[in-house]
Parts: structure tokens; C-alpha cells; sequence
């Protein structure tokens, strides 16, 4: 029994989400779908991280167990030959049996993308969220520094969050511009359910003056999901990258073009 890890593009806007569902429509459905005809028996996959109908990947990272030989390319062309459009298989390898996508990750990076116009263009419809006022993002900065570090997380966090504690680490959240886009990049080894669109959705509150930047802190430390703003929409949010200790391999930065990398650099 060989385990096998890949690393997986996809745009979600025309999916149920990540997580299989009973009548399809879900990454992991079609996912699964063709791994299954290309080993010649039916697997699962595991991931990183499950996103939500709407949010996107630039590489998310899964593993399945099989006991077909494959050369690793097979795993990437043949698995993409039978993958709808708006998925890709971009890297394969051969891990540790001890290997877990989600268990043995050390961090995860998600990127917001809002797009601030008076008119919503069309072709950031489904890729970024739209703010059509305009944004203080010095003090969304500001705001968003009360939220780096360990903290209890319970009001940024989804009633149907199934997590054991509230409480995660993160270790940077940085606000970066690129003409009319910002992009809020969010890097931790965890997140709840919801959580960095619960965010995005408070601190947009503050870059249009609806609150101070303090208020950002005042809604963490009270702990109540209903002090904070509505859950942002989910098409501007994308996992960026998951990362794992070295000796398992995989590459670093993930394979393919990063959606943004840098202040001020969209790639």
C-alpha cells in the first residue's frame, strides 16, 4: 500500500464546496471520481482543508491510499484528463505512510481578494468580494493586528463549527493593495469554520467607518459571534498554501503561479 499526496488547483465557484456530498457536486466528489478510474478501485481523499461553496484553492494538498502503480505523472495528466475545467492536479508525489494532509500540516495561508469600485466589474465576479465604498485600510491595518497571536476565536467563529476549542494561532494577517484590490493574507495552523470571512467581514465594518479599529479587539474579547459583522461572501477566499516540515518533501512554495505574494504584488 503506497500513499500518495497531491496538490490540487481549483476554482470552487460552481461547486457545493470541498466535502462529498450525497447527490455530487463537490471537489471531493469529482476528485475521487477520477483517481477512482484511474486506479481501478474506488478511494478516498483526505484534505487540508475543506472550503466552503465558493472559496477556491491555489494548492490545496490531499492524500489517498492505493495499492496501483502508477509512474507520479500518471497521477497528475491521467487524473486531470478526466477532471472537470475548474479543477487541476498540479503536483504528485509519493509520501511517509505517516504522512496526514491535515494532521501533520504546520500552517495554513489564505488570501481574501476585495475588489473596491463604485461598479462591480465582471470579471472579478467570483474571484474577489466587492466593496463598493471606500476603505480606510490603515485602519483595517490597524484592526488587524488585535488580532495576531493565540486567541479564542469564538466571535469570528460559525454556529455550525465543529472544532473541539475555539482558540487558534495567528501568526500574521497583512493588508496588502494592488490598484483597486486588496488582499487580506492570512497565515495560522488552524482556522475555524467561517472564521477568516467573519473576519474580513469586521474588518471591512472598520475600513468603511462603521466602527473604530479598537472595536476589532473589543469583539475578541467578547467572545460572542453576534457582536461581530455578517460572514463576508465566499468568492473572493482562497487557501493558499498549506505548509509541512521539510522531511516530507513537499515543495516549497507549491507548484504553479501564486494568486499574491508580497506587498503590493499581484502575481
Amino acid at each position: 500500500m503506497k500513499r500518495i499526496a497531491l496538490i490540487l488547483g481549483y476554482d470552487g465557484s460552481h461547486f457545493s464546496g470541498w466535502q462529498t456530498q450525497s447527490g455530487g457536486g463537490a471537489i471531493q466528489d469529482a476528485l475521487e471520481a477520477s483517481l477512482a478510474a484511474l486506479a481501478g478501485h474506488p478511494l478516498r481523499v483526505t484534505c487540508a482543508g475543506r472550503t466552503d461553496a465558493g472559496v477556491h484553492a491555489t494548492a490545496q494538498v490531499v492524500h489517498f491510499d492505493t495499492d496501483t502503480a502508477r509512474p507520479v505523472h500518471a497521477w497528475v495528466r491521467g487524473t486531470n484528463a478526466r477532471l472537470p475545467a475548474a479543477v487541476a492536479v498540479l503536483h504528485a508525489q509519493e509520501v511517509d505512510p505517516d504522512f496526514h494532509a491535515r494532521f501533520s500540516a504546520r500552517s495554513r495561508r489564505y488570501v481574501y481578494l476585495i475588489h473596491r469600485a463604485a461598479v462591480r466589474h465582471p470579471l472579478w465576479v467570483g474571484r474577489a468580494g466587492w466593496v463598493f465604498r471606500d476603505l480606510d485600510v490603515a485602519a483595517m491595518r490597524a484592526g488587524a493586528r488585535r488580532l495576531v497571536g493565540e486567541h479564542d476565536f469564538s466571535a469570528f467563529r460559525s454556529s455550525q463549527c465543529q472544532a473541539k476549542t475555539p482558540v487558534r494561532r495567528i501568526e500574521s494577517l497583512t493588508i496588502d493593495e494592488s490598484g483597486p484590490l486588496l488582499a487580506l493574507c492570512f497565515e495560522g495552523n488552524a482556522f475555524l469554520h467561517h472564521m477568516v470571512r467573519n473576519i474580513v467581514g469586521s474588518l471591512v465594518y472598520v475600513g468603511t467607518g462603521r466602527h473604530p479599529e479598537h472595536w476589532i479587539g473589543a469583539v475578541l474579547e467578547g467572545r460572542d459571534r453576534s457582536l461581530a459583522a455578517p460572514t463576508f461572501s465566499a468568492e473572493g477566499l482562497y487557501l493558499q498554501a498549506v505548509t509541512y516540515d521539510e522531511h516530507f518533501g513537499l515543495p516549497t512554495p507549491p507548484p504553479g503561479m501564486p494568486l499574491w505574494q508580497g506587498a503590493s504584488r499581484l502575481e
